[in-house]
């Protein structure tokens, strides 16, 4: 239903050697931070033939990365619910490299939906993927993608995602209203689109919904030291730098610090998306 595999072809895995020869020669040029980026990205390694089986390999890689010097933070998106178990959030929690940060795609709170999506999980198993995450040893952000207004949505699947959005606590989502992509399977369900006004009507609420939320979940960190991966300078205050936590929250600092470098801050205001810190 997303128009990505389509032109994208085939998901392929690239031999864990390669990438590790790449994240190293980025921490020889003074790079502290690597993004591991896959369309389910922690299905890394089930197209290898990898110590003789055909199987995820991406914990193992994880394993290999944050032992090559230099590197201070690793981050990776999107992984797939299905994917995202206790080994994973073990790997997350024991390993400070490793950023406590889990992105964990939703798509709707709607098990009709999600069914019509081909998901491959129901609300009651992504609820056990959340709780898991949440009883973690450490402070695990968890972010999310909604889309609102797939087609045959109806008001009732539609309050099923608030639920499941007012039950997390996601510090932040992704929103989306439905867009036809040509190609896709959803393109040819256009007997089931659901009126322009009522997605905006929907995506409206449900935006001021999750910032009430943002809000109130980043005021846990407002007293607290936190490490900023600096970014450069704020887009709205050039006096002042922007970096993120290792839990992909953007951080303003009071003053200007050297970009690519890791700054301790205290954390003393938040705003629904952004967090103020003193250095």
């Amino acid at each position: 239903f997303c128009i990505v595999p389509s032109v994208r072809g085939i998901e392929k895995s690239r031999r864990p050697l390669d990438i590790y020869e790449d994240v190293n020669r980025l921490s020889q040029d003074g790079v502290k931070e690597v993004l591991l980026l896959g369309q389910n990205v922690n299905s890394y390694g089930r197209d290898l033939k990898i110590e003789n089986k055909h199987s995820p390999y991406f914990i193992e890689l994880l394993m290999i990365l944050k032992d090559i010097d230099g590197i201070e933070r690793i981050r990776f998106i999107s992984p797939h619910p299905k994917d995202v178990n206790q080994n994973l959030v073990n790997v997350i929690s024991d390993n400070y490299k490793l950023c406590n940060h889990i992105h964990l795609p939703l798509q709707s709170g709607s098990d009709k939906v999600l069914f019509d999506m081909k998901r491959g999980y129901t609300q009651k198993k992504y609820m056990k993927k959340v709780e898991m995450i949440k009883e973690a040893k450490t402070d695990i952000s968890i972010t999310t993608d909604i889309i609102v207004g797939f087609p045959g949505e109806t008001k009732e699947d539609f309050e099923d995602t608030l639920d499941i959005v007012k039950q997390v606590n996601f510090d932040s989502i992704f929103m989306y209203k439905f867009s036809s992509r040509p190609g896709t399977a959803a393109a040819k369900m256009s007997n089931k689109f659901v009126e322009p006004e009522i997605i905006d009507k929907r995506f409206n609420e449900l935006k001021k919904i999750q910032t009430l939320i943002s809000e109130v979940s980043l005021k846990r960190f407002v007293g607290t030291s936190q490490v900023v991966l600096v970014e450069g300078p704020s887009k709205k205050n050039q006096s002042k730098s922007t970096g993120r936590t290792d839990g992909n929250i953007i951080v303003i600092l009071d003053k200007i610090c050297k970009e690519g470098t890791l700054q301790s801050c205290i954390i003393v205001d938040n705003t629904p998306f952004v967090l103020y810190g003193k250095v």
